[in-house]
C-alpha cells in the first residue's frame, strides 16, 4: 500500500474543521483507558477489564445497532479471582446506552497510535479539499453521515456480531470517496516501499482507486491475516457514500492546478520553458 504524504491541490480557505476533528481524535486517544499498556501488549489485567468495559459502552455493536439486542451484562471494569484465576468482572449496566448515538462516539476511538495516525495522515491531505470545496458545516454534516453509513452499512452486513466497532475509517473513507469524484486528476507524492520508500507523483485517481480495490479485496479475506479485526467493508460503504454525496458539487468544482515534468523522485519539478 501506498502511503500518501502531500497533494498538489492547494485549498482557498483554512480547514478548521478538519483541525478540529484530528485535535479531537488525539484528545480522546490519549485518555482513553488502558490503551498504551494494552496496544503495547504489556498492559496489566486492571488496565484491559477498564478499556473492555469503556469499549462496551461507547463502541458500535452491530447486534445492538441493528437489533437492539442489549446486554445483559457487560464488563464493569473491576477484576476478580475466580475458580480459573484472575478476570474481568461482568454484570448490569449501570448505564443506559444509545446504540445509535454509539456511532458517534466510536468515531473518535482508535485501537492504536498505528490506527490513529493512518486515519488522521489521510485526513490531513484529502480532507482540507473537500472542506474547503463544501464549506465549514456542510463538510461536517458529510464527515458525520458517512461515518453513520458507514456503521450502519457494516452492521446491516454483521447484524449478529458482537465486536465492537470502533475508529475514524468510515468516515475518512468518505472524505476519500468525495475527493474522488471532485478532484480525479490532482497530483498526490506518496511513498511507495520498494526496497526503500519510493518518492512517486500520482494521479489522485490512481492512489484513491487502489486504495478502493485493497479494501474490497481485504473485505474477502483475500491477501490479509486479520480481514477479521479490520471493518473493510465500512470503508467500502463510507467510500461509496462519499462519492454520491459529493457529485452534486462536480460540475461547478474548479480543476486543481496542473503541474509539470515528471511524476516521480526529485525530478519531478516543473519544466523550464524557452
Amino acid at each position: 500500500m501506498v502511503i500518501p504524504v502531500h497533494d498538489v491541490n492547494p485549498a482557498r480557505r483554512t480547514p478548521w474543521v478538519t483541525y478540529t476533528l484530528i485535535a479531537v481524535n488525539v484528545a480522546v486517544f490519549l485518555f482513553m483507558p488502558g490503551l498504551a499498556g494494552s496496544a503495547a501488549g504489556d498492559g496489566s489485567l486492571a488496565q484491559l477489564c477498564h478499556l473492555q468495559a469503556f469499549l462496551d459502552r461507547y463502541a458500535v455493536v452491530p447486534q445492538e445497532l441493528i437489533h437492539h439486542q442489549m446486554p445483559r451484562v457487560v464488563p464493569t471494569g473491576d477484576i476478580a479471582v475466580g475458580p480459573q484465576g484472575p478476570g474481568c468482572v461482568v454484570g448490569p449496566p449501570a448505564y443506559d446506552k444509545s446504540p445509535e448515538l454509539s456511532v458517534l462516539t466510536a468515531m473518535f476511538l482508535h485501537g492504536g497510535w498505528l490506527h490513529l495516525l493512518g486515519n488522521m495522515l489521510f485526513l490531513l491531505i484529502f480532507g482540507n479539499n473537500i472542506e474547503d470545496r463544501m464549506g465549514h458545516v456542510r463538510f461536517a454534516l458529510f464527515y458525520g453521515a458517512c461515518g453513520y453509513a458507514a456503521s450502519y452499512g457494516f452492521a446491516f452486513l454483521n447484524a449478529g456480531s458482537a465486536e465492537p466497532l470502533i475508529g475514524a475509517s468510515g468516515a475518512i473513507a468518505g472524505v476519500l470517496g468525495a475527493y474522488l469524484v471532485l478532484y480525479p486528476k490532482a497530483r498526490v507524492w506518496v511513498l511507495v516501499p520498494f526496497l526503500v520508500f519510493l518518492p512517486l507523483r500520482l494521479p489522485a485517481w490512481l492512489v484513491l482507486g487502489v486504495w478502493f480495490v485493497l479494501q474490497a479485496v481485504y473485505s474477502s479475506g483475500e491477501g490479509v491475516s486479520d480481514a477479521g479485526t479490520v471493518a473493510y467493508a465500512a470503508h467500502i460503504v463510507g467510500f461509496l457514500a462519499g462519492m454520491l454525496l459529493a457529485w452534486p458539487l462536480k460540475p461547478g468544482t474548479p480543476p486543481p492546478p496542473e503541474p509539470r515534468g515528471l511524476l516521480f523522485g526529485r525530478r519531478a519539478r516543473p519544466r523550464q520553458s524557452w
